[in-house]
């Protein structure tokens, strides 16, 4: 199994998705060893080591990420992905199958600019597990859920897991090498999987499906306290909207003040109808920094991006936030459908105001297939209803950008905790 992500900017990501997965292919009987390029000074060298010491049946390569989704000077990633599947082929005729959330997004089009033999759609660990017993018996592959393979029609409907308590979680061990080279990164835990809210430009409905599934509270709260014991403290949810739905956050939060873990913990908050006893319970639960995705200071713009909250909903959360010293963190995307220099002025006003600790801005949106803003791009002609997007391209209103820009600079001239 073999992470390509070499990205460690903000923060150190070790590959919690693909430790879940060779979990589940242990828990099946098989053997596995994981290489995480992220910490390989020089990972040619040790997939060549591990394949000639580990004789391997079979490779996973999990792709994490396309692209930075920086409209101006995007760095293009999957050729790190490609890298390790030309060094696996150099050296052995195992079959090389693909996974992950960015293959998830485009996976025939990556599949066939890898060059892998096939690929896993959606959650691997069930299919992932299934695959390899199908290989071992010879045994028909055209039903596997979610299996691209390389010539091959599109595959069976891919499934998603109900019952997530039923997938084991790893053990702390499989993932320490790669947190430990980083100085206070957090664990990262995902409690729930799908996102209902469909907004205009997000792949997360691709990539985990809209309806909401969690593992249950006493579970998190377990493998959360096997990491304190080998003497980590920092973790980071990494659940698209942690407060989605309420009642499941508050319990988890009840289960982490009832176990008395000594720790501290950054989430994803969608900021709609946020309860003051909440934000009280994630204090006093540990919570010490959350992002907010508000993307927008302006109604009209919320409303295009098909957002379910309002400007004000997003300032009383700032506010209790705010007052139980939890950090905060904005983020602001400009340029998209509708947008005008009126309406991006009134979200950077809007974020002046909120005195965030940090705010982050994108300009230009992404676009990812199965999404409005990509149907709206091909209607305007931006792009054909051909293309393939796995090389980026970017939504921004017309003859906004340089202006965009131009503002955004300015503003950042006078608050230095705004960055790009």
């Amino acid at each position: 199994m073999i992470s390509g992500n070499r990205e460690d900017v903000d923060i150190r990501v070790p590959p919690l998705g693909l430790a879940l997965v060779a979990t589940a292919a242990e828990g099946t009987g098989h053997q596995v060893r994981l290489l995480d390029f992220l910490v390989e000074k020089d990972p040619k060298a040790a997939v060549e080591k591990a394949i000639h010491e580990f004789s391997p049946e079979s490779i996973g390569i999990s792709v994490r990420n396309i692209d930075d989704q920086r409209m101006r000077n995007p760095r293009f990633l999957l050729d790190q992905a490609r890298d390790a599947v030309f060094w696996c082929k150099a050296a052995t005729d195992a079959p090389i199958i693909l996974g992950g959330a960015g293959f998830s997004i485009l996976p025939r089009q990556i599949l066939d600019y890898l060059g892998a033999d096939m690929g896993i759609q959606g959650e691997g660990e069930a299919v992932f597990a299934e695959l390899l017993r199908r290989l071992a018996t010879g045994e028909p592959l055209e039903s596997v859920p979610g299996l691209f393979r390389k010539g091959a029609p599109a595959p069976a409907r891919r499934t998603f897991i109900k019952n997530l308590d039923s997938l084991a979680l790893p053990d702390p061990a499989i993932l320490v090498r790669t947190l430990s080279g980083a100085k206070d990164a957090p664990v990262p835990i995902q409690s729930r999987r799908g996102c209902p809210m469909s907004c205009s430009y997000c792949s997360t409905p691709t990539i985990e499906g809209q309806s909401v599934r969690w593992r249950s509270p006493e579970t998190i709260v377990a493998w959360m306290t096997r990491w304190t014991e080998v003497g980590f403290h920092r973790f980071y949810f990494v659940d698209n909207t942690f407060n989605l739905p309420p009642f499941y956050a508050t319990q988890l939060c009840s289960q982490i003040i009832a176990a008395g873990l000594d720790i501290r913990w950054r989430c994803i908050l969608f900021p709609g109808g946020l309860a003051p006893d909440l934000i009280e319970i994630l204090a006093r639960a540990g919570c010490t920094e959350v992002s907010i995705g508000f993307e927008s200071g302006a109604e009209s713009m919320l409303h295009r991006m098909r957002k379910h909250f309002r400007p004000d909903e997003v300032r009383r959360a700032s506010e209790l936030l705010g007052q139980h010293d939890i950090r905060r963190t904005g983020f602001l995307m400009l340029g998209g459908p509708g947008e005008t220099m009126e309406s991006a002025k009134t979200s950077l006003d809007f974020a002046e105001s909120l005195d965030l600790d940090m705010l982050k801005i994108s300009i230009g949106i992404r676009i990812y297939p199965h999404t409005d803003v990509a149907r709206i791009a091909t209607e305007e002609g931006l792009i054909s209803s051909e293309e393939d997007l796995l090389f980026p391209r970017f939504y921004v209103a017309k003859n906004l950008e340089d202006r965009l820009y131009a503002e955004t600079e300015r503003r950042m001239a006078s608050n230095p905790n705004w960055i790009w």
